[in-house]
């Protein structure tokens, strides 16, 4: 059986090139979606370590799919 993920289905696409403003200590969120919150605890190459800011949980993510969500730091 073939796996469709949600974004192929409905063509959804979540990289971005301006990835560059993102740094340590952002509040940033993924793909189009407005919730869940994560903070940028490290970056590097192309992807960001985050930490969910309501449930404490990690994760590995391409940076090219967050967006910054505070002011400039």
């Amino acid at each position: 059986m073939l796996q469709v993920s949600y974004s192929d289905l409905f063509e959804i696409n979540h990289h971005r090139e301006d990835h560059e403003d993102i740094v340590v200590g952002d509040l940033v969120r993924t793909g189009p979606n407005l919730y869940p919150h994560y903070n940028v605890l490290a970056i590097h190459a192309d992807m960001a370590w985050l930490r969910d800011v309501n449930n404490g949980m990690d994760g590995l993510t391409s940076l090219h799919q967050c967006r910054k969500i505070n002011g400039p730091t």
